[in-house]
């Protein structure tokens, strides 16, 4: 029932914000969510995750790949059981049909959404000359407009060393959600070391994180930190489980 599928013009759009405005929106007697010392101020991460699914492959269909377009937007959190690091998914919208099968299904908080992208390398550079997004959703519109400098990643505000930077931001492989029924729920995944390079905001906007009062319009378009990967692999362990 295992979901493999390549994303293409993956970007992580992380913010750092004020503890107190994510945890009203997560389940704290089962996750802690960690604070960061970034310019002076302790500060929690969340994280918008858009990119393509470039041959999305449904176990009920083995033979039949989707191309659609995905964001996900999620919190870093500690899972209090474990000590783990994971993530808290606020939920995710998704540019084709199979949203509807997952949500029947599993539950799942995802939400039937429009996209228009131009992503656009060049080839000469193999760095980003376009990399734009546009959501439409009754959940949470959405703009994205990066620029790539085509630079490697440094060490981030708010980790010790690279090593902390890669397993906090880009491999929690443990994700949790509330489902549609109200339940918590959760699912695995597993991928190759993401290539990325660090990229600008040119414009950005999220409708839901303006609606859970997580950031102001003006507060977007100041990320604590942007990374793009043109390609990269992801192993989606399914079914997901219901906890409670």
């Amino acid at each position: 029932m295992d979901i493999v599928s390549p994303l293409r013009h993956f970007a992580l759009i992380t913010y750092a914000v004020p503890v107190e405005r994510l945890t009203p929106h997560i389940p704290g007697e089962r996750f802690e969510v960690p604070v960061f010392e970034i310019d002076g101020k302790r500060l929690a991460l969340l994280s918008v995750v858009p990119f393509i699914d470039d041959g999305f492959r449904f176990w009920l269909f083995p033979f039949v790949r989707f191309h659609f377009a995905q964001t996900n937007y999620r919190v870093y959190v500690i899972d209090r059981a474990s000590g783990q690091p994971c993530v808290w998914f606020f939920g995710t919208t998704l540019g084709g049909w199979p949203v509807r099968v997952a949500r029947r299904l599993w539950k799942i908080p995802w939400y039937p959404a429009k996209y228009s992208h131009r992503c656009e390398v060049d080839p000469a550079s193999g760095r980003y000359v376009t990399f734009q997004y546009e959501t439409w959703s009754d959940w949470g519109d959405a703009r994205v407009d990066l620029e790539d400098t085509g630079t490697p990643i440094p060490v981030l505000p708010g980790f010790a060393s690279k090593d902390e930077m890669v397993l906090v931001l880009t491999h929690p492989v443990d994700g949790y959600f509330r489902r549609l029924d109200g339940n918590l729920g959760t699912y695995s995944v597993s991928h190759e070391v993401l290539a990325v390079t660090v990229g600008a905001a040119k414009d950005l906007y999220f409708a839901l994180l303006e609606r859970l009062k997580v950031l102001t319009p003006e507060e977007m378009q100041t990320p604590h930190s942007v990374l793009l990967c043109p390609e990269t692999r992801f192993h989606i362990y399914m079914p997901p489980k219901r906890l409670e």
